[in-house]
């Protein structure tokens, strides 16, 4: 049986540590262009294209960002982020919704589960997922008050 996953490793570093991040998508395709350019952006990606094997590498890995498409097979992208919170582990992983599912359409209650972004896959440009990943991991800049 072939693996449902792919590591790449990069160099983005943050506090002297790799950043991580894993992707669940279950288009193939999607998938390979994300994580080529988040690899090229510098980024440890870890792909998985079903629900079950993304909660399992989450917790494997323990990254810093969780890109989660919502509709995936065996496990849908909302009920991982209800896993991850529900756990000591998964707590304090930011997370983005990278999917085709309009907000205004996505499941009841998401928005109480605490995640970073929800962006619709359509109107992604070029290299604006590897902004957006560095836009929330970057630690937020203290204000002059």
């Amino acid at each position: 049986m072939v693996a449902d996953y792919i590591v790449t490793i990069a160099s983005v570093q943050y506090d002297n540590t790799m950043v991580k991040i894993v992707l669940v998508e279950d288009d193939v395709m999607l998938a390979e262009l994300y994580q080529t350019r988040l690899q090229l952006a510098g980024y440890e990606c870890v792909v998985a294209n079903d629900g079950i094997t993304g909660l399992q590498l989450i917790k494997q890995h323990m990254p810093d960002l969780a890109l989660l498409d919502l509709m995936l097979p065996q496990m849908s992208g909302d009920a991982i982020l209800r896993a991850m919170r529900q756990s000591d582990w998964g707590k304090q992983i930011k997370a983005i919704f990278l999917t085709n599912i309009s907000e205004s359409e996505a499941p009841e209650g998401l928005k109480d589960l605490g995640f970073e972004r929800y962006i619709v896959k359509a109107s992604l440009k070029n290299n604006e997922l590897a902004e957006i990943v560095a836009e929330t991991l970057l630690p937020k800049p203290p204000t002059n008050s």
